[in-house]
């Protein structure tokens, strides 16, 4: 467990990554496949009629507790990370688009996109028991533990395929309305989730280590599919195994509208989406889903540093089961994930000849402390942009609910783009996300 931690703290410290995928770019008013995955309705409005997606990779890091000036002193990074009493969040996402294809007909627009995700989340980590763990205990004595929430450590990668259609229903002088849908297929890869709720107790040490038990009894979910039964901690289990069998469906759905002026180009274009909804199910040989209840007495307390070397779920659960701290709850072998619905909408407004302002809102609709469900950032986006025919420009300005506020930049020449929703706020060393994307798409006629 403590190597788990450790992987996760390293992801910080070496990359330079943020939370948005493909901030600045996927509200362009250049429209391609990439404002689809915000919206299916901007198919009626695809810049050219036909457009192949080359590629595009975006990788984001964001957490709550390091910021890019702390790499730069001499503070332990894993006593900097648990310090405090607020719990630790931390997103490592990332988002490979594959080939696609999207076609503007008449009234019609239609679109085949292939992508690839691989996460992995910390969510709301109660840092008293990730000091424990990572730092021998030092200076915490005897500690009281009373935290309600579902504290996870969560890895998930899978695929998908998507199919979309989208209509003009209104396309008058001045006025454009469009509404349009995306069926995915998903095709699941490597899961694992530790879920531990409702943890009173006491963390005591003794002799330089730490000593565990609860008051009463915890709830405690363990879950693993495909390559990540085997390790939480390889990384390169993540690219080997994102593509599984096809096991899930999922939709998204959108509404679109514009006020065009008299070159037929819009002064304001307006959209709103749902996203995401929908679930896949992991199936595997070694799969599991079991939800245990957790109660380590006064007199046989748990010693943190059996988790010392663990890099696996199974080790954990293994070390729990074999000490008699686990009582079966209920169990399963297949198990079901709901995939980060979303709720989106968008303004972008035409200032003056070549310059846009676009305000970007993603609510979740769904529980990050769910156990089996991926999770998902609540963000709003303030982005100026000046949009020349073959070259554009734009600084987003990103207000992240873990990362807090963060300023980036990007552009775009020809079919390529490349951009950071968090490039400005990492050179001034006060950030504590970091994020970079590229990718080529080719549009013609």
């Amino acid at each position: 467990m403590k190597k788990i931690f450790v992987v996760a703290l390293s992801l910080f410290c070496h990359f330079t990554f943020a939370q948005e995928h493909f901030s600045g770019i996927s509200t362009s008013n250049r429209v391609g496949i990439l404002n689809v995955n915000i919206n299916p309705a901007e198919l009626t409005n695809l810049s050219k009629k036909f457009e192949v997606n080359i590629f595009g990779l975006s990788v984001n890091v964001a957490n709550d507790k390091l910021a890019f000036s702390d790499f730069n002193s001499d503070t332990d990074f894993e006593e900097l990370l648990f310090s405090g009493t607020s719990p630790v969040n931390a997103r490592v996402h990332a988002e490979i688009n594959g080939l696609g294809f999207a076609m503007r007909w008449k009234k019609w627009g239609l679109a085949i996109t292939s992508k690839a995700y691989a996460k992995f989340d910390l969510v709301d980590i109660d840092p008293t028991i990730g000091n424990a763990i990572t730092n021998n205990n030092i200076g915490l004595n005897t500690t009281l533990l009373d935290n309600k929430k579902n504290q996870r450590m969560n890895g998930t990668s899978y695929g998908e395929i998507g199919f979309s259609l989208a209509r003009t229903l209104v396309d008058k002088e001045k006025h454009k309305f469009s509404a349009g849908v995306t069926l995915k297929l998903l095709f699941p890869g490597s899961y694992s989730n530790f879920g531990l709720s409702n943890l009173n107790g006491t963390i005591t040490e003794v002799g330089g280590d730490a000593f565990l038990t609860t008051n009463s009894p915890a709830t405690l979910n363990i879950a693993y599919s495909g390559n990540l039964a085997d390790s939480f901690t390889n990384f390169d289990d993540y690219s080997k195994s994102i593509f599984g069998g096809l096991n899930g469906f999922s939709g998204d759905v959108g509404a679109n509208y514009q006020w065009l002026g008299d070159d037929k180009k819009y002064k304001l274009n307006a959209g709103l989406s749902i996203r995401n909804i929908g679930s896949m199910t992991f199936k595997d040989n070694n799969n599991a889903s079991t939800n245990y209840s957790l109660n380590i007495p006064n007199s046989d307390p748990l010693d943190l540093s059996l988790f010392e070397d663990v890099d696996s779920l199974s080790d954990v659960e293994d070390i729990l089961s074999s000490n008699g701290y686990l009582t079966v709850e209920q169990g399963e072998k297949d198990f079901k994930v709901k995939l980060p619905t979303v709720f989106s909408t968008y303004v972008d407004l035409k200032v003056i000849h070549k310059l846009y302002v676009t305000a970007y809102l993603q609510q979740k609709l769904n529980d990050d402390s769910a156990n089996e469900q991926v999770t998902a950032p609540n963000i709003f986006s303030i982005t100026p942009r000046i949009s020349l025919r073959y070259f554009e420009t734009y600084i987003p300005v990103t207000f992240h609910e873990i990362s807090g506020t963060n300023v980036g930049f990007g552009f775009r020449l020809g079919g390529f783009y490349l951009g950071s929703s968090s490039m400005v706020t990492a050179l001034l060393a006060d950030s504590k996300q970091g994020d970079i994307y590229l990718g080529f798409r080719w549009g013609f006629l």
